[in-house]
């Protein structure tokens, strides 16, 4: 029995030598395996045969190569170095310390320059909503600091950058082009729409124009019922990656109270004028918008009614709308600028010639927008809501004539005439976009199906 263990012991002992040679790198981990099974293996066998103490003890040496010979310390301890990056938006309120403290920068000299250079204060202090971003070093040492916003034009973007070489900063000023892109999302009505598109992140931008799309077939005041859903399609602008700003809404589905809205933007070609349509073609836009001012109410109405100034009681040939002062004013149509100045009551007042011997009068404005003699169109802004003539509070006074004669204004909106339906010769164009935009549109809307049903 012992012989046998001998004999065992020995052809594992030389099997070991031969692996050494033939694998000398690996010795070190099979050692510590066979160290390990070793234990445990003479544990066994020392429960089954004689005492270990009486068998023959052989020990064997070999010399093996480090497996980390051609490693430093240094190497080791030291690694790579990275580099840190982090954006965020800049707030009105921003220091240089604070603004690079939020960005995780640790760099008194980088916030000195910033406070220092006059490119770098102009581009960044005070200029809340640029999107800013630094790259750091493990140390959190500024490396570049990058700042861009859009410009005048929805095609060119600014990008402001600090950088550091050799100790020192220096600054860089590009224009470059924008990128449009493209980005879905929806929301579920639960208590109220905008609280349904802040919780899906949408830009307030595209909520106004979701609203301004839909205000003809949507009471958004008091026809929302909770469950009602809506997806969309809208433009982006982007600068390096990242999304700027937001454009038009491309397209859009509503389902309210158990009907469905639909939206879509269609423009031939550049040269034509663009315009919402239903994913059939046909249009629900109207000559005129809904409304000279955004979200209002109405305080008095084209009715009979005592005068608030006079306290006499006559008619009230306009609408007025209140609202903030200097809240934007827009024109409801293309037209022409009859009139922009100083007119007894009305104050500041405007008038506006749209063709077919309509026209609209905007008065009380806290200012002025536009000259004599321009071409508008329809929602331009022109002025502010304002308190100027006679007026007891800020408000827009708002007519819409007619050879002269004032007409109701919320009535000739709601009664004038769609836009032209999709021609023959657009209508393959059309109609593969609507297609592309209704598979997306309802994507979104299985998504937001499966969502709530959770």
């Amino acid at each position: 029995m012992n012989n046998g263990f001998i004999t065992a012991g020995s052809l594992v002992i030389r099997q070991l030598v031969n692996t050494a040679q033939a694998h000398p790198k690996r010795l070190a981990a099979a050692l510590a395996v066979m160290l390990m099974t070793g234990g445990g293996a003479a544990f066994a066998v020392a429960e089954l045969g004689p005492n270990p103490s009486d068998m023959p003890v052989q020990t064997v040496e070999y010399p093996v190569e480090s497996l980390v010979s051609d490693i430093s310390i240094a190497d080791l301890v030291d690694g790579p170095g990275f580099s840190l990056y982090r954006t965020d938006e800049v707030r009105s309120n921003d220091t240089p310390e604070s603004l690079l403290r939020r960005l995780g920068v640790a760099d008194p000299a980088a916030a000195a320059f910033i406070r220092s250079n006059a490119k770098a204060r102009s581009a960044i202090i005070g200029k809340a909503g640029r999107q800013i971003t630094a790259e750091t070093t493990q140390s959190h040492e500024l490396t570049t600091l990058t700042v861009r916003w859009a410009g005048d034009s929805s095609d060119v973007f600014q990008r402001f950058s600090i950088r550091k070489a050799d100790g020192k900063f220096d600054t860089l000023t590009e224009f470059l082009p924008l990128t449009h892109g493209t980005r879905l999302s929806g929301g579920i009505i639960r208590s109220s729409l905008y609280a349904a598109t802040d919780a899906a992140s949408l830009p307030d931008n595209v909520s106004n124009q979701m609203v301004e799309v839909f205000a003809d077939k949507i009471d958004f005041r008091r026809a929302l019922r909770a469950g009602d859903r809506f997806s969309l399609v809208y433009e982006t602008l982007e600068a390096d990656g990242e999304v700027l700003g937001t454009g038009r809404l491309l397209s859009a589905e509503f389902r309210n109270n158990g009907k469905t809205h639909e939206a879509l933007w269609f423009q031939d070609s550049p040269k034509d004028k663009g315009a919402y349509y239903n994913f059939a073609g046909e249009s629900g836009e109207r000559s005129y918008i809904g409304s000279p001012v955004k979200y209002t109410r109405v305080s008095s109405a084209f009715a009979m009614r005592v005068h608030p100034i006079h306290k006499t009681w006559s008619a009230h040939k306009g609408t007025d709308l209140a609202a903030p002062q200097g809240t934007p004013v827009r024109t409801v149509g293309d037209g022409l600028v009859t009139f922009a100045g100083v007119q007894n009551g009305y104050g500041n007042v405007i008038y506006i010639d749209h063709g077919n011997k309509h026209e609209t009068v905007y008065a009380h404005l806290s200012r002025i927008a536009v000259k004599q003699g321009a071409r508008v169109g329809k929602g331009d802004e022109i002025g502010a809501v304002g308190q100027t003539g006679w007026a007891t509070g800020p408000h827009l006074h708002f007519e819409f004539r007619v050879a002269g004669e004032q007409r109701d204004p919320l009535a000739m909106v709601a009664e004038s005439e769609t836009s032209k339906p999709i021609s023959r010769q657009a209508r393959a164009k059309f109609d593969n976009l609507a297609n592309s935009m209704r598979l997306a549109l309802n994507d979104q809307m299985l998504m937001l199906e499966t969502s709530a049903n959770q």
